[in-house]
């Protein structure tokens, strides 16, 4: 049995800043349920920080709500000397839950870039069902494990060491194997 690695943690997860906006917009938890196809009860967790969201539930937030998906990495804990030009590998924010099979983390010291680097970490068996096509270029490292990765109908399995790289053509992804696989995604524009 193979153990997880353990994950940096933000300060606070989403919750607080997903309060203070749907309030903002003076939105019920009822309202925003609606909105975004989830129940009170779901969104009143998230609200407590007792449930992570998923990337694809965040990115429905987002939308919801107005904003960047961004606004949910959350403002690490950065030396202002250092503020926009490093960030320090206990100090990453991260995006998406385990439980999802997904969980992504910035790099990038910020998004006001021209493009934006994730950690993203593919739990054993998850998998992108519905392909995902974005006006982007794309390009990755894998670090650790294998994963299946299809653009443009074009399955390719990847090891540790190899690259890849595509613009705007339609991909999904797999983990099939038992451990965890690691990729460093470079995109172009920022798509958090």
């Amino acid at each position: 049995m193979t153990t997880a690695a353990k994950l940096p943690e933000r300060a606070h997860g989403v919750g607080r800043d997903l309060r203070a906006l749907r309030k903002a917009h003076g939105l019920t938890l009822a309202e925003l349920g609606l909105k975004v196809g989830r129940s009170v009860g779901w969104l009143s967790q998230i609200e407590r920080d007792l449930t992570e969201p998923s990337i694809h539930d965040l990115q429905k937030l987002a939308e919801a709500l107005d904003q960047p998906m961004s606004l949910f990495f959350g403002a690490p804990h950065t030396e202002p000397e250092e503020r926009g030009y490093v960030v320090r590998a206990d100090n990453w924010r991260s995006l998406g839950s385990s439980e999802e099979g997904l969980v992504e983390q910035l790099l990038s010291p910020d998004l006001g870039g021209s493009f934006e680097i994730v950690r993203s970490v593919f739990a054993p068996g998850a998998r992108l069902e519905q392909p995902a096509q974005r006006e982007t270029e794309e390009a990755g490292y894998i670090v650790s494990g294998q994963l299946e990765l299809t653009i443009d109908g074009r399955l390719f399995v990847l090891d540790p060491g190899d690259s890849f790289r595509f613009k705007g053509e339609p991909f999904r992804w797999a983990n099939l194997g038992e451990v965890e696989c690691v990729v460093i995604w470079v995109i172009s524009p920022p798509v958090y």
